[in-house]
């Protein structure tokens, strides 16, 4: 921080400089001769009686007479400069003066206009704290990390990368964090970095399973599957790898290998765990894919119609996303399908079923009563968030096979 205002200081110091030089140079030249000046009037007066007396005996005539009074008053006039430029020094000194209050002014309110002094102040900060954000990150001393403390935290982790190399400990942990604020890319990025330097790392390999995961994308899920049996390999019992196998499984309805895995899973787990009895309900639930004449769910559906207000019109967010999920009336605080869309334009339909489920062991087919909700979300997260637009449908008694329902935005939330 004190590097940051030296130079502003010094900055300040040179533009003042570059002001005030013209002023101060210029006095530094004055010379006064008053003897000298004495004289040239004297040559003046007798030069102008000549002048006045070849006029009179007419050796020269009016027009001749006039041009030469007025080249010898110009002439005596800039030799008598010196002496004019000495009743002004006075004046160089309050411009020199006003030059530099008025740079020095305008140097602070300009910095402090686009100098961006709080950003460098949050980063420096960020670094003088880096120590203190990694006991509590990764030690769990103190205090959870709030979410601006997280993004210092991951500015500090930069920054010491950056000037320190490259440190398979602090790129992974980087990725941590930026899985913690929700930047995957970010996330990403850190983890192969990390994994350049120790590509067996299982830790690394776990996390950016994680990160591939809730990207969603097949090629992603595939990769994580890839990582996860490497770690697995060195580690069978590795329960981290174990659970998010079984979840790749789910999630690709591949019911025998997501029943293996979740039944490991159970096996390596006390009963006393709240997760046990999570799990076990997954494994019924399975169980009900694998034999479907034992389901006793009914898949339910709702057809979507959303629309917009024409008056919030010109606020939908220019890159906004719109959630369109369904909540029971009586139930978990969660939605029980959510439809996610980047790209859309009103009105338009969306489906909303049990495939579209957040857990799977909670499912629309399983409720009665929901309220549907669209939201134009600014922050891509489901939750609200202040100026968010949304409409909210009436209660809708679902009924077995698919159910309609018409909503339109027209709040801020």
């Amino acid at each position: 921080m004190e590097q940051m205002w030296g130079m502003f200081a010094l900055l300040s110091v040179l533009a003042a400089l570059f002001v005030v030089t013209p002023f101060l140079r210029r006095e530094r030249i004055v010379r006064v001769d008053h003897d000298a000046n004495a004289e040239r009037i004297a040559i003046y007066k007798q030069r102008l009686a000549e002048l006045d007396e070849e006029l009179a005996n007419s050796r020269i005539d009016t027009l001749v007479h006039y041009e030469s009074v007025r080249e010898m008053k110009r002439r005596l006039l800039n030799e008598l400069a010196p002496e004019q430029a000495l009743t002004n020094r006075g004046d160089n000194r309050i411009f020199a003066l006003t030059g530099l209050l008025f740079v020095t002014l305008f140097s602070v309110i300009f910095y402090q206009w686009k100098g961006n002094a709080k950003q460098v102040q949050d980063w420096y900060s960020a670094i003088e704290k880096l120590p203190e954000y990694g006991e509590r990150a990764v030690l769990q001393d103190g205090e959870p990390l709030s979410a601006n403390e997280l993004q210092a935290f991951a500015l500090g982790l930069r920054t010491k990368l950056a000037a320190e190399g490259d440190d398979a400990v602090a790129w992974m942990l980087l990725g941590r964090v930026a899985m913690s604020i929700n930047d995957f890319e970010m996330a990403m990025q850190s983890f192969d970095k990390a994994l350049e330097m120790n590509p067996n790392n299982p830790n690394v390999l776990v996390n950016y399973s994680q990160v591939l995961l809730i990207e969603g994308s097949e090629s992603g899920m595939n990769r994580a599957a890839r990582m996860l049996s490497k770690v697995l390999s060195q580690d069978p019992n590795n329960i981290d790898a174990i659970s998010l196998l079984a979840l790749i499984a789910y999630e690709r309805k591949d019911w025998a290998e997501a029943k293996a895995a979740f039944e490991v899973l159970l096996a390596n787990m006390d009963k006393a765990d709240p997760r046990y009895s999570m799990i076990a309900a997954r494994i019924d639930e399975i169980n009900g894919h694998l034999s479907p004449s034992t389901s006793m769910t009914v898949a339910k559906t709702i057809t979507v119609t959303v629309d917009i207000d024409p008056k919030l019109a010109e606020n939908i967010p220019s890159n906004g996303v719109l959630f369109v999920f369904a909540k029971a009336v009586s139930g978990p605080p969660m939605p029980l399908a959510v439809a996610k869309l980047r790209d859309y334009r009103f009105p338009l339909t969306v489906t909303l079923d049990d495939s579209l489920a957040m857990m799977p062991e909670l499912q629309l087919s399983q409720f009665e009563k929901v309220i549907v909700t669209a939201r134009l979300s600014v922050d891509e997260s489901v939750s609200p968030s202040k100026g968010e637009l949304e409409g909210v449908s009436q209660t809708l008694e679902l009924k077995e096979g698919e159910n309609s329902q018409s909503i339109t935005i027209s709040r801020v939330y």
